[in-house]
């Protein structure tokens, strides 16, 4: 075995990051490690050098020979290679050119008016109820789940099903369970899109009912936007709120003028890491970044929560600052080609939530200490399983 710095670094406090990623990143943005499962990666922690690969076409999710692929852990889901090497391109293209009308920006920004509506009746129905009050299960979730459903065109009524699976798909110990529950999302949202053929709708699956792509790849393109679609955005919510129950002047400054409101959410995109499992990708041939040459078929893995700290891009990077200004965006949505299509979605939702949640709520806070809160390490997406809050 070599010395190479062995995954997972301990985490000490939920807001921060384990601080092996600045030190590394210090010495080198680009360096090698060791992953959860024992395979050598590159692990990319520099914010210019995560653009580059971000940009670059000679790296993917496929790898030639899947089987004997190293691993960035022990989720089917995000762990290792995903589609075919030999169509990977072509097919990433065609789902962007697809879904990218139904994500576009003009589009999200016409949900405004949705969304609000939603986050004030879930706070009608948490003030009706009364302190104290799990804001995990009272906002955080049912906002993105409801969200997505309308989006997409999935039923409302599955969310407790839907839920369930994408809860398993989490897994990080145990591959079988996860690949299993991978099989279901799949398998459920591909139902769904078939049923659109027959009867469409104003939907996301709708348009994929109609996608001429492998039947193969339009379930698991189906089964991955339900997943990311909501999973990703409750973390996001929690650790949002959490952030700023941690700096009283900071929630107190954005209650008084929603104008703050937009770069709070970049903020909170910036610094909050539900997760550090890195995002996956595989070099399809040869290729020198940042000084660094990385052989085909070599891991990486991408911290993009520890390059949205790279004090090369940032100052005083490990600061949350709700003003602050900086002609470095964050990379907490990829960068190029590989930006996600959901960003506009995601920030929707948060502006929604974070124009609303104080001036409700002005007194809000933590119902538990700050070091009782249940942090999910051993779960692909992180995050709480719940939100004691009180007011």
């Amino acid at each position: 075995m070599s010395g190479h710095p062995q995954l997972p670094f301990v985490r000490r406090d939920v807001l921060e990051i384990s601080p092996e990623f600045g030190e590394l990143r210090a010495r080198e943005p680009i360096t090698r490690i060791r992953t959860e499962t024992g395979d050598e990666a590159w692990l990319v922690s520099g914010w210019e050098e995560i653009r580059q690969v971000f940009a670059d076409e000679r790296f993917g999710r496929s790898h030639p020979c899947p089987e004997s692929a190293p691993r960035l852990s022990n989720n089917a889901f995000a762990g290792g290679p995903t589609g075919d090497h030999a169509t990977e391109r072509a097919v990433h293209d065609s789902m962007r050119r697809l879904l990218a009308p139904a994500f576009s920006a003009r589009r999200m920004r016409s949900l405004s008016t949705r969304v609000d509506l939603l986050v004030n009746g879930l706070l009608d129905r948490m003030a009706e109820q009364g302190p104290p009050a799990d804001l995990h299960e009272r906002l955080s979730a049912p906002l993105p789940i409801q969200v997505i459903c309308e989006l997409l065109g999935v039923p409302y009524e599955d969310r407790g099903k839907f839920r369930a699976i994408a809860e398993e798909m989490t897994d990080l110990s145990d591959p079988a369970r996860s690949a299993a529950a991978q099989a279901r999302m799949n398998a459920y949202s591909y139902a769904i899109v078939r049923s659109k053929r027959e009867r469409p709708g104003e939907d996301v699956y709708s348009d994929l009912a109609a996608a001429e792509l492998p039947e193969h790849e339009i379930a698991r393109i189906a089964g991955g936007l339900l997943f990311a679609g909501h999973e990703t955005t409750v973390n996001q919510i929690d650790y949002g709120v959490l952030l700023l129950l941690r700096d009283p002047a900071q929630r107190d400054a954005l209650a008084r003028d929603p104008g703050r409101v937009p770069g709070a959410v970049e903020e909170i995109m910036r610094v909050a890491a539900p997760s550090q499992h890195g995002l996956l990708r595989y070099a399809h041939e040869d290729v020198e970044i940042g000084g660094v040459t990385i052989k085909a078929g070599e891991l990486l893995m991408l911290a993009t929560f520890a390059a949205n700290r790279d004090e090369q891009a940032y100052a005083d990077p490990d600061r949350f600052d709700i003003g602050r200004e900086s002609l470095n965006p964050h990379v907490g949505f990829g960068y190029a080609n590989h930006y996600c299509l959901g960003a506009s979605l995601a920030r929707v939702e948060l502006c929604g939530v974070f124009r609303a949640l104080f001036p409700r709520f002005p007194d809000l806070r933590l119902a538990v200490p700050y070091e009782e809160l249940d942090a999910r390490a051993d779960r692909l997406t992180g995050g709480f399983t719940a939100l004691p809050v009180t007011w």
